[in-house]
């Protein structure tokens, strides 16, 4: 009994996808692909492409991974069909060539993006948000001339506070708008990625605490407020007055003043100036868990 031979079959599938994939302008080709789109495009598990390029390239880390997002089960259904029919050897994927039709033009809705365009978008993509990055880590005392010794010293620590290499905390005791006093522990990084210094460091506008930040008080209204931040957890339940935990290192911050020591890796202090009425910063070095 003679062996039945497959390499005819085997060849003219080969052919097939060939064909499929590098002569794009065939016209036999293209009727098989219509009919291919037909079948596909009316089943129920099509899925609508609505992300948009740029949405695409922010979306997916590859460009495997932009095609796969536009292949569908239907489409597997009828490769792996094929690829029984005509008896193809395991190494055809279907994966690939169903990728190779969507890079084509074939599968998928709406515009599909070359290789070259999406690592290029992908690229600039990259580099934007690099920029973006380094635009928030830019200096706001840059090149200013500061003379105010409270200034001067957020200036000295504002570079180490965005990079995060330090984690400064201001106490400020002054009079606000209505002359009532107030003071409060303000988590100096904090405000430096929530706000723009620049109209503090050119005295435009006086920094002074908020509600918002790790502790405030009016003197006048017993109005008292405590809310933890992105870097520190406000701890109120001392009896010997507020405790600050770094979030970073898990450090505690004491900002008692007549604490020996404000705690590890952290100093505390005085800064003299005629324009508040008290200030003390708090500088605590913060390292990573090795």
């Amino acid at each position: 009994m003679s062996k039945r031979d497959h390499s005819g079959p085997l060849k003219q599938a080969y052919g097939d996808f060939k064909n499929l994939i590098d002569q794009r302008s065939n016209e036999t080709q293209k009727y098989k692909l219509e009919r291919y789109n037909l079948m596909t495009n009316n089943s129920d598990d099509q899925i609508s492409s609505s992300v948009g390029i740029d949405d695409a390239v922010a979306q997916f880390e590859t460009y495997e991974d932009y095609l796969d997002s536009q292949i569908t089960a239907t489409d597997l259904f009828y490769l792996e069909v094929h690829h029984i029919i005509y008896s193809l050897p395991e190494h055809f994927k279907d994966e690939e060539i169903a990728r190779q039709l969507v890079e084509l033009g074939y599968r998928g809705s709406g515009e599909t993006l070359k290789r070259e365009e999406f690592n290029s978008r992908k690229k600039a993509l990259a580099e934007a948000m690099l920029a973006k990055e380094q635009q928030k880590n830019a200096l706001s005392s840059f090149g200013l001339k500061i003379t105010c010794p409270f200034l001067r010293a957020l200036a000295e620590r504002e570079g180490s506070n965005r990079t995060g290499q330090m984690s400064t905390i201001i106490f400020i005791r002054d009079k606000n708008s209505r002359g009532q006093e107030i003071s409060g522990y303000i988590d100096y990084a904090h405000r430096l990625k929530s706000e723009d210094f620049t109209v503090y460091f050119k005295e435009k506008k006086k920094l002074l605490p908020r509600t918002g930040d790790l502790s405030f008080y009016n003197w006048e209204t017993h109005n008292v407020v405590a809310n933890s931040s992105p870097n520190y957890t406000v701890i109120t339940e001392n009896p010997n007055g507020l405790l600050l935990k770094n979030k970073r290192d898990r450090k505690i911050l004491n900002v008692d003043s007549t604490a020996t020591s404000p705690g590890d890796n952290s100093k505390r202090t005085i800064v003299e100036t005629d324009k508040y009425l008290q200030v003390v910063i708090y500088d605590h070095i913060t390292k990573r868990k090795t």
